[in-house]
């Protein structure tokens, strides 16, 4: 996603993959694909805390007080899926409030020069709100990719599995809906993740607008570039996030039944 040019050979690959460290031993080549692991770690567990734990609280809130409006504009079944994928959106957009971790993590793993030797205390004291730098376009990312990865698993499980309460279904059937979800939510959000990413990889002195990102990439690399990425992204964030969503759908509603008050 950070490469302007076009990959036409191996060795250019390695060289956007490896970067300095192109021409280093297979030993070093793959520790220098680790960095910024532990913004990574950091960021992604409380992006799948607040998302997973997030999304079931605001679909309860839409189906209390909204459940008739999306019935009546979509029928029953689809409404009851438009709704999952509604209030993952909701949540996809607040997700913005992560957005700093999200972007040292970035500059780390494609710009780490951007520390010239601070540490986090230090970027946080220096750049403030700056780490906040592409949030517009994290939130636009962030909804329809939260849409669709909440949405295509909830029209699998009503869908293709006929559930009608979809916290009841197995394990199986979540994997098989995760896959739905995660494949769309990949794809659909593509475009904007290749802007943000490009956004919040560049120095913290340089910034680059995204409008600005998007006309150049449109003029210098064609329609192929916003897709950047976009393979090694579903053969690696795929599945973790398919393993990751569905085992949250199958604990979810486990614990739920564990932390319920037994029935007098």
């Amino acid at each position: 996603m950070s490469n302007h040019g076009r990959v036409t050979s191996l060795s250019q690959l390695n060289a956007v993959i490896f970067k300095d460290k192109a021409d280093a031993s297979v030993g070093r080549r793959a520790v220098s694909l680790f960095p910024g692991l532990g913004y990574a770690a950091c960021y992604k567990i409380l992006q799948r805390v607040y998302k997973y734990g997030g999304q079931p609280v605001a679909n309860e809130f839409l189906g209390a007080n909204y459940k008739q409006q999306f019935e009546n504009a979509f029928g029953p079944k689809t409404g009851k899926a438009i709704m999952s994928a509604t209030a993952g959106s909701l949540i996809g957009i607040g997700e913005i409030v992560l957005l700093p971790l999200d972007v040292l993590k970035i500059k780390r793993q494609t710009n780490p020069e951007s520390f010239r030797g601070r540490g986090f205390l230090k970027v946080i004291a220096d750049e403030g709100f700056g780490l906040y730098r592409g949030w517009g376009w994290t939130a636009a990312r962030n909804a329809p990719g939260s849409f669709a990865l909440f949405g295509g698993s909830a029209f699998a499980k009503e869908f293709i599995f006929k559930l009608q309460d979809y916290s009841s279904a197995t394990w199986t059937q979540n994997f098989v809906a995760s896959i739905f979800g995660a494949s769309a939510s990949l794809i659909v959000s593509a475009p904007l993740d290749v802007i943000k990413t490009r956004i919040q990889n560049r120095n913290f002195d340089n910034p680059e607008s995204g409008f600005n990102i998007l006309k150049n990439m449109a003029k210098n690399e064609g329609f192929s570039a916003f897709f950047k990425g976009l393979v090694p992204k579903l053969l690696t964030t795929g599945p973790k996030l398919v393993f990751s969503f569905a085992l949250a759908q199958t604990l979810i509603p486990a614990f739920d039944k564990i932390l319920s008050p037994p029935k007098l």
